[in-house]
């Protein structure tokens, strides 16, 4: 097996760029039209034709990196203090803010239904409502999976896997052509669980980022792999540039000459996965040949990032429900919005969070030294 204490600074960057991308599309979702938590009166179909295209590229790419870093892990420790310091830094957080976190999210959604905030508190505060902390719950079911499949790649059968994969990325576009696996997973589950919640026994989207998670621990695996990335970036970019193409031709145009809406649906879900699977490919690519220093500063937000997505939904929730009251267009409630929970956010993470003890370990950082 072959092992490297190199550190990947691209993983670093790509971590706390996704989860930025993440809170800026929920700071825009009040006003894209959907059913969201607080909603605008007014909408913009322009910014929902936007999101919508953005929407299958963070997440696989989180769960891919998080693969990837399992490995890293597991190379250094043995599986119980693999599963001590993961509990440490998923479990008991997501315990904590489904607890304190989630509930102001349920009473600024309908405060009708609640006498005040503190009332809020006192009915929610055992229900354990995930919220948008789903993606940790994800997290900690595919870390528990990570240790046997580990295992599964340092055996023989596993070592052989691995080498065919080594050998199909020496080719320009053997890594793409692998999103057939992914495509054809994601359409058979979709024909049993069409739905896109995000409940772990929703295999439609569970097995979906699994695939990501577990490929991550593949590539993270062989270091041929993870250079071959770098080495094919334009070609994957081509690739990428006709998924994203193809995807916006299908979602704009008027298909219905095709067949059935069953048939239009599977084609659908075929095409997002294309653009998840090139743009992860793409980004780890390039991020690999320019991100490749890692900075103090760098160090200092990849920790914070992981409160900062905790927080993130509640604060945006919150301000959100005053903001679309006021008499403005979307362009100032949405750059309102954007500036003032980012600041508000990262000013918690940075000056409340990180220099207390019991805040830190609540929020799974590590202990200061």
């Amino acid at each position: 097996m072959e092992v490297t204490n190199q550190r990947y600074a691209e993983l670093d960057w790509l971590r706390v760029i996704l989860i930025i991308a993440v809170f800026m599309h929920h700071v825009f979702m009040p006003f894209n039209g959907d059913d969201w938590h607080i909603v605008n009166s007014e909408s913009s179909k322009l910014l929902d034709d936007i999101m919508v295209y953005f929407e299958q590229l963070r997440l696989p790419v989180l769960f891919l990196i998080a693969g990837a870093g399992s490995v890293i892990l597991l190379n250094r420790l043995n599986s119980r203090t693999f599963l001590i310091s993961k509990s440490k830094r998923l479990l008991l957080p997501l315990l904590l803010a489904m607890m304190f976190i989630t509930p102001p999210q349920a009473y600024f959604e309908a405060p009708a239904q609640f006498a005040s905030l503190l009332d809020a508190y006192q009915q929610r505060i055992l229900l354990f409502d995930n919220k948008h902390l789903w993606f940790i719950e994800f997290l900690i079911i595919f870390m528990l999976l990570a240790i046997p499949f580990k295992r599964v790649l340092d055996t023989s059968s596993g070592q052989s896997l691995l080498a065919f994969v080594e050998k199909l990325v020496r080719r320009p576009f053997g890594l793409m052509l692998s999103v057939v696996v992914l495509v054809t997973v994601r359409c058979f589950l979709k024909t049993f669980y069409p739905e896109q919640d995000g409940a772990i026994e929703n295999l439609s989207v569970s097995v979906f980022y699994l695939v990501f998670f577990l490929t991550g621990m593949v590539f993270m695996s062989r270091p041929a792999i993870w250079q071959s990335l770098r080495r094919y970036r334009r070609v994957n970019l081509y690739s990428f540039i006709t998924c994203s193409l193809v995807f916006y031709i299908y979602y704009l145009g008027d298909f219905s000459f095709i067949g059935s809406l069953a048939l239009r649906w599977q084609i659908w879900w075929g095409l997002t996965a294309l653009v998840s699977w090139s743009g992860m490919l793409v980004m780890l690519g390039y991020g690999g040949h320019y991100l490749n220093e890692s900075p103090a500063w760098l160090r200092q937000t990849n920790e914070l990032i992981y409160p900062f997505y905790i927080l993130h939904q509640t604060v945006i929730v919150v301000l959100a429900y005053y903001i679309v009251q006021w008499q403005a267009g979307i362009a100032l409630k949405s750059l309102t919005l954007l500036v003032f929970a980012f600041i508000l956010t990262a000013g918690l993470c940075y000056f409340v969070i990180r220099p207390a003890t019991w805040l830190r370990l609540a929020f799974g950082l590590k202990q200061r030294t």
